[in-house]
C-alpha cells in the first residue's frame, strides 16, 4: 500500500526539495558521527615533539592541546552553549587544533628556515603541500601544511612579526576519517528514501478535501524557506575552497550551513513536524462510499 500511494504522488518541486533536504542533513549528520571514530587529538607531549623536530632548541611561548575534536570556541559543546550557538555564534563551532606558538622568530634567514622546515618534513615522512601565502591577516606570512597517517600540520611564519605577535604558529589535528565518507553516502540515501516515503505520505493524504491541506502546504513552504540557506551556502564554500588551499575540506556540515544557520533549521523542523501532525487529521470525504447500513437507512427514510 505505501508504494503504490507514493508511486501516485505528483513529482512537483517542493514534493522534490523536501527529500533532497532530508538528505543532505541525514548525510551531514551520519558524517559528523563518523567523526567519533578518529583518534583522539594530538596530546601536548606530540605537539612539542613536533615542535622541537621543526625548530630544534627553539623556545615555545605556549603549547595548548583542546581535549575535543570539535569545540565551541575550542571548549566542549555544552547545553548552555546552544543559545549561543542558536542566536549567530553557530560559526565558532569548528575542528580543534592543537597549537604550539613563539614570539621569537628562527635565528636563520626566513627563506632559508622554510626550506630546513620542508626538508625535516619530508624527511619525516610528512606528505608536504606546497609553500603558499598565509590568508590575509594583520601580519604577512607564509605557510606549509602536511599531512602524515591520520595527522595534519600547518605551519605559518610570519616575517618581521612584533614583540607581541606570534612568530611562528604550528597547528596539528587529526585528518577526516576513513569512515566519514561512506557514513555521510549511507546516511543521505536513508535520509532521502525516508523523506521521500514520509513527504510522500502526507501529501497524498492532504489532497483536498483534508480539512489541513492548506495549513500543511504552507507549513511544507514555510520549512523549504528555511532550508534553503543550505543551497546558498554550497556555491560560497566551493568557491572559498577555489580560492585558498586547504589541507582538508570543511566538515560536510559546513557546507549546509551548520551550525551557523542552525536556528533556521530547527524552526524549519518544527514547522515540518507540526505538518505532518496536521495530515493526521481524518480526511472528509465530499461523496462517502455506500455502505449496506447507510442504503438500508435511506430506504427506511425513504
Amino acid at each position: 500500500m505505501p508504494i503504490r500511494m507514493v508511486a501516485r504522488v505528483r513529482l512537483g518541486t517542493r514534493r522534490i526539495r523536501a527529500p533532497t533536504s532530508r538528505m543532505q542533513y541525514a548525510a551531514a549528520l551520519s558524517a559528523r558521527v563518523a567523526w567519533e571514530t578518529a583518534r583522539p587529538m594530538p596530546d601536548q607531549a606530540e605537539t612539542i615533539a613536533t615542535y622541537h623536530r621543526l625548530f630544534p632548541g627553539h623556545p615555545y611561548e605556549e603549547v595548548s592541546t583542546p581535549t575535543t575534536l570539535f569545540g565551541f570556541y575550542t571548549q566542549p559543546l555544552r547545553w548552555s552553549s546552544l543559545d549561543s550557538i542558536l542566536l549567530g555564534d553557530g560559526g565558532e563551532y569548528a575542528q580543534n587544533t592543537s597549537t604550539g606558538w613563539s614570539r621569537e622568530a628562527p635565528a636563520a634567514p626566513y627563506a632559508q628556515a622554510l626550506a630546513t622546515v620542508r626538508r625535516q618534513l619530508a624527511e619525516d615522512g610528512w606528505r608536504v603541500g606546497p609553500t603558499q601565502t598565509a590568508p590575509v591577516t594583520s601580519l604577512p606570512g607564509t605557510r606549509i601544511d602536511a599531512r602524515r597517517g591520520d595527522t595534519v600540520l600547518e605551519l605559518t611564519l610570519h616575517e618581521g612579526a612584533s614583540a607581541e605577535s606570534a612568530s611562528l604558529v604550528i597547528d596539528l589535528w587529526r585528518a577526516t576519517p576513513p569512515a566519514v565518507t561512506p557514513a555521510a553516502v549511507t546516511g543521505g540515501l536513508l535520509g532521502a528514501i525516508a523523506g521521500w516515503l514520509v513527504f510522500g505520505w502526507a501529501s497524498r493524504r492532504t489532497e483536498r478535501p483534508h480539512p489541513a491541506a492548506a495549513p500543511v502546504q504552507a507549513l511544507a513552504g514555510v520549512t523549504l524557506f528555511l532550508w534553503s540557506p543550505a543551497l546558498l551556502v554550497l556555491p560560497l564554500m566551493a568557491a572559498h575552497h577555489q580560492q585558498e588551499r586547504h589541507a582538508q575540506w570543511h566538515p560536510f556540515w559546513e557546507w549546509l550551513g551548520q551550525p551557523v544557520y542552525s536556528l533556521f533549521f530547527l524552526v524549519g523542523a518544527v514547522s515540518a513536524v507540526v505538518g505532518l501532525a496536521l495530515a493526521l487529521l481524518p480526511r472528509r470525504d465530499v461523496d462517502p462510499v455506500p455502505t449496506p447500513r447507510r442504503e438500508l437507512t435511506a430506504h427506511v427514510t425513504g
